[in-house]
C-alpha cells in the first residue's frame, strides 16, 4: 500500500466527527478532471510520501481528539493490504469512513461484512454504462451497480456523490443515476472546481462547468428520487 499524504485535520470530511485524511496512491481510473492527479501515477512510488509506521505513531498520538479516519485516495479498494489497514486503525478505536469509486463491489462487501467501516460515500461519475472508455478502458458496469445495491443493502450511513460537469453530466444522466440509486438516504451534487487536474487540455474551449442555479435545477430533477439531495 502506498500512502500518498496526510490531512491531519477535517471537520468536513467525515459527516459529524472530527477527521483526518489518509490518501492512498493509486487508481484503476483516469477521470480528466481528477484533483489528486498526483496520487493516480502509473508508479505510484514516485509519489510515496508516508511509511505505514508514520501513520500508525500519529493516529496513537490523536487518540481522544480524533473520532475518525477517512480513507480516501487515489482508490483504496485497489489496495491489497486495504483490509488490514483498516483492521489496524480500527483496533486503535476509530471509525472509518470509505471514500470509493465503486469498481470494487467484492472488496467493499468484505470490509461491509468485517465491520471495517462506519461510513461509505461512493462517487457515481456518470451513468454506469458510459464509465468505458470516458474513465478507464475497460470495466464491466455492473461492478457499479453491484457496490450500488450493497452500500444500499447495508446498516451503514452512506452518501452517493457526483461531481457535475459536461459532458460526464446532463439531465438526462442525472435522472437516470437517481433512478438507479432511488430510496437512498444521500445524493451530493458537487459543483467542479478546475485546478489541479489531470488532464487540463480536456475542457480547454468546451463550457464544462455548472452555475449554482444550474445545480439547484439538476437537485430538482432528482429531489423526487431519494430521500435527501444536497449541493456542495
Amino acid at each position: 500500500m502506498f500512502f500518498g499524504g496526510l490531512e491531519k485535520n477535517s471537520f468536513i470530511d467525515y459527516p459529524g466527527k472530527l477527521s483526518c485524511v489518509l490518501f492512498i496512491a493509486g487508481c484503476n481510473f483516469r477521470c480528466p478532471y481528477c484533483h489528486n492527479p498526483e496520487l493516480i501515477a502509473p508508479n505510484p512510488r514516485q509519489h510515496f510520501f508516508l511509511h505505514e509506521k508514520e501513520i500508525h505513531n500519529f493516529l496513537k498520538k490523536r487518540k481522544g481528539f480524533l473520532d475518525g479516519v477517512v480513507i480516501s485516495g487515489g482508490e483504496p479498494t485497489t489496495c491489497k493490504s486495504i483490509l488490514s489497514i483498516c483492521k489496524k486503525i480500527k483496533q486503535m478505536g476509530y471509525q472509518i469512513k470509505l471514500d470509493t469509486n465503486g469498481s470494487m463491489p467484492h472488496v467493499i462487501k468484505e470490509l461491509i461484512d468485517n465491520n471495517l467501516v462506519d461510513y461509505i460515500a461512493m462517487d457515481i461519475k456518470t451513468d454506469p454504462l458510459f464509465y468505458s472508455p470516458l474513465l478507464v478502458k475497460k470495466m464491466d458496469p455492473h461492478h457499479i451497480f453491484t457496490s450500488i445495491s450493497l452500500i444500499m443493502g447495508s446498516k451503514l450511513p452512506y452518501e452517493f456523490r457526483t461531481t457535475c460537469l459536461k459532458p460526464f453530466i446532463d439531465a438526462m444522466i442525472i435522472k437516470k443515476i437517481s433512478r438507479i440509486i432511488q430510496g437512498a438516504e444521500l445524493y451530493v451534487l458537487q459543483q467542479f472546481r478546475n485546478k489541479n487536474i489531470l488532464n487540463k487540455n480536456f475542457f480547454i474551449g468546451k463550457n464544462a462547468l455548472y452555475g449554482k442555479k444550474e445545480l439547484t435545477e439538476l437537485k430538482y430533477i432528482v429531489k423526487t428520487d431519494v430521500k435527501e439531495c444536497i449541493v456542495r
